[in-house]
């Protein structure tokens, strides 16, 4: 089963993702995560990716292609995998078909998971992590136990920079104009359902699992 995983900042993407490799043995890939490993380690491909993540811009295709193909080659993701923040453009998404063709794969499904983006604002400008485990919370709807200090490691619980201010406002923008004709990719393929995400999350993930038994 081969997965693709859309939705903006702050549509609840991440709490279905989890839903879905807890439930499915299938490797949960997150471009999200790779950058943000690389730029906690210094490296070079880290330090371009930070300077675009922080203004809210996305990481260029010939980067984020790169690294996802590479992904998908190992072993763990010959019976399927879960794509969570790629492709974002139709540019990346015919790429990810050539690789995947080539290794007689193909995608299919892609669920896409949107909210109104007085909610996504809402949402994300109140998100924050932890330094060490990477786990996340909102301060608003599901702060940690103890302020400051993560639940799960005791780490210390931080905001990222591209969950600031006008940083989210602009990821958003930039999400809408360059994902919207990756949605009519999928359609078009009739590959695309698409769920609401301004819900409880067990309502979200019950739909999600409709979708997957499907496959």
């Amino acid at each position: 089963m081969n997965i693709v995983l859309m939705g903006p900042p702050g549509a609840g993407k991440g709490t279905q993702a989890e839903k879905i490799k807890a439930s499915y043995p299938i490797p949960h890939i997150s471009t999200g995560d790779i950058f943000r490993e690389a730029v906690a380690n210094g490296t070079e491909l880290g330090k371009q990716a930070k300077t675009y993540m922080d203004s809210g811009q996305l990481v260029p295709d010939e980067v984020t292609i790169g690294i996802v193909n590479e992904r998908l080659t190992r072993e763990d993701c010959q019976q399927g995998f879960l794509l969570d923040g790629f492709p974002r453009t139709t540019i990346q998404a015919e790429a990810l078909d050539q690789g995947l063709a080539a290794s007689g794969r193909k995608i299919e499904v892609a669920i896409n998971i949107s909210a109104p983006n007085e909610v996504l604002i809402e949402r994300l400008s109140g998100r924050v992590s932890c330094k060490d485990c990477k786990k996340v919370y909102n301060l608003q709807y599901k702060p940690p136990a103890q302020a400051g200090i993560c639940d799960v490691c005791g780490g210390q619980i931080i905001q990222r920079d591209d969950d600031r201010g006008d940083t989210v406002a602009r990821r958003l923008e930039v999400y809408l104009e360059q994902t919207q004709p990756l949605l009519d990719y999928y359609r078009q393929k009739g590959l695309l359902y698409e769920l609401e995400g301004n819900r409880d999350s067990i309502a979200v993930w019950a739909d999600v699992q409709k979708i997957l038994e499907k496959f």
